[in-house]
């Protein structure tokens, strides 16, 4: 995602037209749903994905069209049987499209791009919003929990009161999923655009450097923290957020876990794996993941049970961390974690 917005800000910067391609709505078995998002550029090339196939190439031809008119539109698009299978699908779907025109003239866009990717830099609750009212004329702006409505004067327009404006579209708008409703007399499509939560990852070793780049992809803000100054080097750790050198027996005094946030602990050793997981636990996050065998983690269960927790609370830790895919290398066994975790974010 800020791949995207960061490309459709270089192209309106450059002086270049480009047309955002996002769906909408969806029924069936479609490959993406809604919030799945493409740009597309004059020359034919995209960044994203709406799905792939039949759709996603019809999707491409109509948005260069519009693009050439200067203009947005809306347009379904049904996926029949025999295009189902050859993108390997059992049945088809129905997926409605948002083409909107991005024009370089548009100083506005420019900015509320830079806005969208400094809130998917924050862990803070944020949502995109777009007037689909007029199908031909699109606005789109943030709202964050801290800022209230970014870039969204457009929203003030049609009422005196900002204020009740903020709390009114803070109710209806603002889910945990993509959604569309009429609020005054207007219909807006909104779509979760950060989900608060960060990823915690103790120990930088080998499944970490695998682990970090895939939930970055995923849009997970990644922590990664070792006692190991080498093993925790912002430079190891490009797409993390932040990297932590501390003592691993006494995170408290480098990170603050939060109940929305993941831990995923594979440090160098099981004392220390326990030391941390007896520190997380009493933070209550979102999830807790415990690299290692099932052996292990029946030690380390009976320590935790004689200091003093409960059966529900050890057994809600997911040990072995990660979906069971027979996984064996570090690239396999993050790719588990990361299923796990989506699986979790899904489901809060």
């Amino acid at each position: 995602m800020e791949e995207l917005f960061r490309e459709l800000e270089q192209q309106l910067v450059c002086g270049r037209e480009g047309m955002l391609a996002t769906i909408i709505a969806s029924s069936g078995s479609t490959p993406r749903g809604a919030g799945s998002r493409m740009l597309i550029l004059p020359d034919g090339s995209i960044r994203g994905s709406i799905g792939g196939g039949a759709v996603e190439y019809q999707a491409v031809r109509m948005g260069l069209e519009a693009m050439k008119e200067k203009r947005s539109a809306v347009h379904g698009f049904s996926l029949t049987r025999n295009q189902a299978a050859d993108i390997g699908m059992v049945c088809g779907g129905d997926v409605v499209v948002y083409f909107q025109y991005a024009s370089p003239e548009n100083t506005a866009l420019i900015c509320l791009c830079r806005e969208i990717r400094k809130a998917l830099g924050r862990d803070e609750d944020s949502w995109l919003v777009m007037d689909i009212t007029e199908k031909t004329c699109w606005k789109m702006g943030l709202y964050t929990r801290k800022n209230g409505l970014v870039g969204m004067d457009w929203i003030r327009e049609k009422c005196c009161d900002a204020e009740r404006d903020d709390e009114a579209f803070a109710k209806v708008l603002f889910q945990k999923k993509a959604v569309q409703k009429e609020v005054f007399g207007r219909k807006y499509y909104c779509e979760p655009l950060v989900c608060t939560g960060t990823v915690y990852v103790f120990g930088g070793g080998h499944v970490a450097q695998e682990l970090v780049p895939l939930l970055a992809h995923l849009n997970f803000r990644c922590v990664v923290m070792d006692d190991r100054k080498e093993f925790a080097r912002p430079e190891r750790f490009p797409q993390a957020a932040k990297t932590v050198v501390g003592d691993l027996e006494h995170i408290a005094e480098r990170i603050s876990i939060q109940p929305q946030d993941y831990v995923c602990i594979m440090t160098r050793g099981h004392q220390y794996d326990y030391y941390v997981q007896k520190q997380v636990m009493r933070a209550h996050p979102r999830y807790i993941g415990i690299m290692g065998s099932r052996n292990k983690a029946a030690v380390i269960r009976e320590k935790l049970l004689q200091d003093g927790f409960c059966q529900e609370e050890v057994d809600a830790c997911h040990t072995p961390i990660g979906i069971e895919i027979a996984a064996e290398t570090p690239a396999e066994i993050a790719v588990s974690i990361a299923g796990e975790l989506i699986k979790v974010r899904a489901g809060a």
